[in-house]
């Protein structure tokens, strides 16, 4: 007998089974899969720096190396995105041939059944490359070697499944899609209505028991050009014909898209992106048993399976994407910025300029560090769920916020669409990337902390385990040990967060990482802050926290800004401690620390238990937010890194795809090298207050040579700051000859005059 058990902590267990809510399958299957990694210790309230500096750097193979300066840059220069998406709606069919032949479907598919077998941190070069320069061949490539077939195949199927279908996707014969979302199930793909009732059928001239299936799906990228199709469907056995239940749960097949039944429909448009997208259909389509992915045994665990699979592929392919969508606005916005001149200076020169430039800078610097933190874990067998949504979730907020701030400094070059126009696409495209792969406003008010909670916490699942215990004494055992760990947690971090909050974290623990160490000091500082206010909000909210939907989304942006800010503060690291790039970190953590403050404050403002809100404003937050964000010396610092040719310019963005064409790009890149290789001689004639190059030379200020080159750069800004006009006969049907347009407006002149 134990008197703590038996007296103390049985009532306890007994009160907290009866007020926690229930959970779903479905949220118990999602919960369960995937992995806890360096979240784990964020969320301890104590995180081991040594750990996170000592882990491998992700890095690519010799043979990764040769297909991304190979196949992928020829591929490249084989896109032109205005055509694609303004005359051809699609890729060309050399692109498709060429993708299927060297294999960019087939890259997660290992060697032995025909495809690549590239890392992680491949996958996620490729993508990030293609999509600087295509977003639909991004797209094309990327959602196949994510949550898919191939995918599932690898992971879960039989042998057999495996020996039949990867090889032919590896190479290209068979083009996959995976079918998940329908109209009755978004976000809550867990609803959906499709169905597959276990029944005896003929299947290739045999009676066997197999699934009749019926399904509506929509939004499937790659839907309508597929030849097999991977389904979601709920599966049913009225006739126990498998199972001594009824309802089976949800369960993932595949499906060849010639079977009878199965109707492929046209295409959507999702915001003029021109991938390949649209619904599809089942009509009483009948598969044998065995086109379960893994066969019968996992007949109802397909929603395990595909949450253990989007564990993964969620932190690598619009991650991917949006990194490079930030390095590709750096690049562009920094090079227009420096070569456009406004009231007889370049406008990289107004602080209004600086501000967002800075801003698209910080962004690219900070997600590029925590793709390959993350692309790092991954490499490694990792699967850290709350980490791929946390990655989904802020990668593709944060390059919204870089597109539209790129935007705005080019006014009105990126406004007028048409082939020098090459930011316009990439804007419309970000409301895709906020949609796909669970909707960022899911994502954020109830998956990053609610799942967070209970995997990265470093008792409460245990707890809940416990309490959902069928035997009730093995549960208070369980439960009588985990809880006493977690009181004594508690207690140790609530004298921790104290500590370092009262000494603004001078003394937090911290590796000597140089000028960076502080920043450390202030992560361990906010880590254990969070982790006791995250203790004292379950305390005092319980199952209602899940209901609490905002509380929820500012623990969530808490413990994302402490993920981000430790994969820049490990970027610095890895890359040397490189000077020329401090100014990128300060702005990544001076940003970060305001949000951090700034959410911190909102939680106590809002949190119900005003005592608790208190108790803990005089514990973590004793005066208040304080950080106001990057100073106009960081500002300033940091959007000078993209306004010259340089090695820190290049670190900011590494490995974007250049092509040399007469493309939109290549010319700013040009006008770029040439405005800033001109740059003394254009100061020579500002100090004589001279506009011609030819007089500078008659007045023996400048060289010819130097002026020849002036008057290159000139004309390289020229070509830059142009913008392209179409003939009318060009945008619209109805006007099939220049005449047509004059004729056109003359009748209608003499309509309105006539009425």
């Amino acid at each position: 007998m134990s008197f703590r058990r038996d007296f103390i902590t049985k009532p306890i267990f007994g009160f907290a089974r009866g007020v926690m809510p229930t959970m779903s399958d479905t949220e118990r299957e999602a919960l369960e899969a995937g992995d806890v990694w360096w979240d784990a210790d964020l969320f301890s309230g104590n995180p081991d720096w040594s750990k996170l500096l000592a882990y491998p750097q992700a890095e690519l193979t010799e043979e990764e190396k040769a297909f991304l300066s190979g196949p992928v840059d020829e591929l490249c220069k084989m896109l032109d995105e205005w055509k694609i998406f303004w005359e051809w709606r699609d890729l060309p069919r050399e692109v498709w041939d060429f993708v299927k032949r060297e294999k960019f479907f087939g890259m997660i598919i290992s060697k032995e059944f025909g495809g690549l077998g590239f890392s992680p941190y491949a996958h996620s070069e490729v993508v990030r490359k293609l999509s600087s320069r295509s977003l639909t061949a991004a797209v094309t490539v990327m959602v196949p070697n994510s949550l898919g077939p191939g995918e599932l195949l690898m992971r879960f199927g039989t042998r057999e499944q495996q020996e039949k279908w990867l090889p032919r996707l590896a190479s290209g014969r068979d083009i996959p899609c995976f079918g998940l979302t329908s109209p009755e199930a978004g976000s809550d793909a867990a609803s959906m209505v499709d169905t597959g009732i276990i029944c005896k059928g003929n299947f290739e001239g045999n009676e066997v028991i197999g699934l009749r299936l019926n399904w509506h799906k929509r939004y499937i990228t790659l839907g309508p050009v597929a030849t097999l199709l991977g389904l979601a469907f709920k599966a049913y056995d009225p006739d126990h014909l498998v199972s001594d239940q009824e309802e089976l749960g949800i369960t993932v097949a595949l499906i060849p898209t010639h079977l009878p039944g199965v109707e492929i429909g046209h295409r959507h448009l999702p915001a003029m992106q021109v991938f390949q997208n649209g619904p599809n259909r089942g009509r009483d389509v009948f598969i044998p048993l065995d086109y379960i992915i893994g066969g019968k045994e996992r007949l109802g665990q397909g929603w395990k399976m595909l949450m253990t699979a989007l564990a993964a592929g969620r932190g690598i392919s619009l991650p991917s994407l949006s990194a490079a969508g930030a390095a590709y606005a750096a690049s562009t916005t920094g090079a227009y910025a420096r070569i456009r001149e406004q009231f007889g200076i370049s406008i990289s020169k107004f602080e209004g300029v600086e501000e967002p430039l800075a801003r698209i800078v910080g962004t690219a610097y900070l997600l590029d560090a925590a793709r390959r933190l993350t692309c790092a874990a991954l490499n490694e067998g990792q699967h850290p769920a709350v980490i791929s949504g946390i990655m989904k979730l802020h990668a593709t907020e944060r390059m919204r916020t870089a597109i539209d701030d790129a935007m705005d400094i080019h006014g009105g070059k990126a406004v007028i669409d048409g082939p020098q126009n090459y930011l316009a696409n990439l804007h419309r495209a970000v409301p895709v990337a906020i949609t796909v792969e669970g909707a960022n406003i899911l994502t954020r008010n109830l998956i990053v902390f609610g799942q967070g909670a209970i995997r990265a916490h470093p008792y409460l699942l245990e707890e809940m385990t416990a309490l959902g215990e069928a035997d009730s004494a093995k549960g208070l055992d369980a439960f009588d040990k985990a809880l006493w760990k977690h009181v004594g947690h508690t207690f140790k971090t609530m004298f921790r967060a104290v500590g370092r909050s009262w000494t603004f974290g001078l003394f937090a623990p911290a590796p000597d990482a140089g000028d960076a160490t502080k920043f450390y000091r202030q992560l361990s500082r906010y880590s254990s802050a969070f982790a006791i206010c995250a203790d004292m909000a379950l305390l005092t909210l319980g199952g209602a926290l899940k209901r609490k939907e905002m509380l929820s989304a500012r623990f969530g942006d808490i413990l994302s800004e402490l993920y981000l800010l430790s994969a820049a503060l490990k970027r610095w690291q890895d890359e040397g401690r490189q000077k020329e790039d401090f100014a990128a970190l300060e702005w990544c953590m001076a940003n970060g620390f305001k949000t951090i403050e700034n959410r911190f404050a909102e939680i106590l403002a809002n949190l119900p238990n005003r005592f608790v809100a208190g108790f803990l404003g005089l514990l973590i937050q004793p005066f208040g937010a304080r950080v106001l964000g990057p100073s106009d010396r960081v500002v300033h610092q940091c959007a000078a890194l993209v306004l010259e040719p340089s090695a820190a310019r290049d670190r900011v963005t590494p490995d974007l795809a250049f092509v040399e064409d007469d493309g939109g790009v290549a010319r700013l890149e040009k006008a770029f090298r040439l405005v800033t290789a001109t740059e003394d001689t254009a100061k020579q004639m500002r100090a004589v207050r001279l506009r011609d190059p030819d007089e500078a030379v008659k007045k023996g200020i400048i060289t010819q040579s130097d002026a020849d080159k002036l008057i290159a750069a000139r004309a390289a800004v020229a070509a830059v700051i142009e913008v392209d006009d179409f003939a009318p006969e060009a945008l619209s049907p109805i006007y099939r000859k220049a005449a047509d347009v004059h004729q056109f407006f003359q009748e209608l002149g003499e309509q309105r005059a006539a009425s």
